[in-house]
């Protein structure tokens, strides 16, 4: 069994996702990639040349059952888990004043319960191998904006990174909360266009993400925030 590093990406069919996947591939880990449309995934495999060392998953990162077997079958394909990186995410693109709640509950379970299962069901590998925690926030989940239940959502995330942290520090497991500002990435097709003004790249945050992942063992870096050049808030 190859002793190469394991990841597992949630939303990682395209966006910041799968620029860490690509990034962790050159750099010979070995990755699985969670999602919920099988033919985006299907894409992505094809797009980074279908490696033997990429596995694709079709789940939705609330369902519990899914992302427990995610692990599960991760663990059975590769051996071990060294890194997670909670990138699933959604937003509504509206507000308290004038949204739609049931577009709300999606988003809040992708966004704050997402995140949790996956601490929960990969925690015992990542105890075995002193692994890292990647979590994707926002800069939403720093400053508030009006009636944003996105920002909300991301506030919870920077939380829960934390409150992470200091459950399993002891333990030898990092954690990083990795908090972009604005993106190009599919997460504004809500939107039918990108905001104005300056925008970061998603492999740019991939850099970012693969750097936290890199860190040596007894280095744990907690909190990055990135915004480009010229947002200021």
């Amino acid at each position: 069994m190859s002793e190469s590093p394991v990841t597992l990406i949630t939303g990682g069919g395209s966006g910041i996702g799968a620029a860490t996947a690509r990034r962790l591939l050159e750099r010979g880990h070995r990755v699985t990639v969670t999602g919920r449309g099988e033919d985006r995934l299907r894409a992505f495999a094809e797009s980074a040349g279908d490696p033997a060392e990429l596995l694709t998953l079709v789940g939705d990162a609330a369902d519990h059952a899914a992302v427990r077997s995610a692990v599960d079958v991760t663990l059975e394909r590769f051996g071990r888990l060294d890194a997670v990186v909670a990138n699933a995410g959604s937003a509504t693109h509206d507000t308290l004043a004038d949204g739609d709640p049931e577009g709300w509950r999606e988003m809040v379970l992708t966004n704050v319960l997402g995140p949790a299962l996956l601490i929960r069901a990969a925690l015992p590998a990542l105890r075995r191998t002193r692994g890292r925690i990647v979590l994707i926030g926002s800069v939403a989940g720093f400053v508030n904006t009006p009636g944003n239940i996105y920002g909300a959502t991301k506030w919870a995330v920077t939380g829960l990174a934390e409150n992470t942290r200091r459950m399993v520090t002891g333990e030898g497991v990092g954690v990083t909360l990795v908090a972009p500002g604005r993106v190009e990435t599919p997460f504004w097709d809500g939107l039918g266009s990108l905001p104005d003004g300056s925008l970061l790249t998603a492999d740019q945050i991939a850099d970012s993400v693969v750097w936290a992942i890199g860190q040596p063992e007894g280095v744990d870096v907690n909190t990055v925030v990135i915004r480009p050049v010229g947002q200021p808030v």
